[in-house]
């Protein structure tokens, strides 16, 4: 099976989904990471192609640690748009990975870039299987034999979406924390900009309260998307087993 996880910046997929794919990675599924931007605005020290370069470095060298691969769509922090052209962009993408499971960023998510990721994954999932739907891209990619499963990860932060399921990651979650800290990076401008002193400690916090949810001690939380056409067969649950705990009632 090909997974993609697909969110807005560098580090977003590692810290919400990092554990869950060195699961699936070990299983010997293969990865593929996927960022809307280089996260260009993400320095106060550097100017933003500069950090952006040393960003699409650092997603490169954690995607390697799964043994998987990166790419870009390189749109431009804070300018990522569900518009026509935007869209066309991404169904390409998707028909370049061609996955049978996209992980995708929650479409609920208040800052601006994740909210559009998830959209445009959400959108993008359904045009990429559609054969008339033209992108425009040179030596283009063919359409889809039909539209991938798509789960959305959690948000970020501590206020959850309440998750279709719990993955427990406590067995990835060494590997998880490796993923994280190659976006080294954002440790000072995550202090600077959003008061983040240790993204690891962040990162671990929303671990466990996601595990609690499911009744294990670290854990990832995802919700299936159910708009019309997504297949609603449990893939990525079959796929990862015992690791699956349903959310327990408080």
């Amino acid at each position: 099976m090909r997974i993609l996880a697909f969110h807005a910046h560098p580090d977003d997929a590692e810290a919400l989904a990092g554990g869950t794919l060195t699961l699936l990675a070990g299983q010997g599924h293969e990865i593929v990471i996927a960022t809307m931007t280089p996260g260009d605005c993400g320095s106060a020290e550097h100017q933003p192609e500069q950090i952006a370069a040393i960003r699409r470095r650092e997603a490169g060298t954690a995607a390697a640690l799964l043994g998987a691969r990166y790419m870009c769509a390189e749109f431009r922090d804070l300018a990522v748009f569900n518009d026509e052209p935007s869209r066309r962009r991404v169904t390409e993408i998707l028909r370049r990975t061609r996955p049978d499971v996209v992980l995708g960023a929650a479409p609920e998510d208040a800052q601006c870039d994740h909210q559009a990721a998830g959209n445009l994954v959400r959108d993008c999932g359904y045009a990429a299987a559609t054969p008339n739907y033209r992108t425009g891209a040179p030596n283009a990619a063919a359409p889809l034999p039909k539209i991938p499963h798509l789960y959305f990860m959690d948000l970020p932060g501590d206020d959850p979406l309440p998750p279709d399921f719990v993955v427990d990651i406590a067995a990835a979650f060494p590997r998880k924390q490796r993923l994280v800290s190659q976006h080294r990076s954002q440790r000072e401008w995550l202090a600077e900009f959003l008061g983040v002193d240790d993204p690891l400690a962040r990162v671990e916090r929303w671990a466990c309260r996601l595990g609690a949810l499911g009744g294990v001690e670290l854990g990832e939380g995802f919700r299936r998307c159910r708009a019309q056409g997504y297949p609603q067969t449990p893939l990525l649950e079959d796929l990862l087993g015992d690791d699956v705990h349903p959310v327990v009632a408080p």
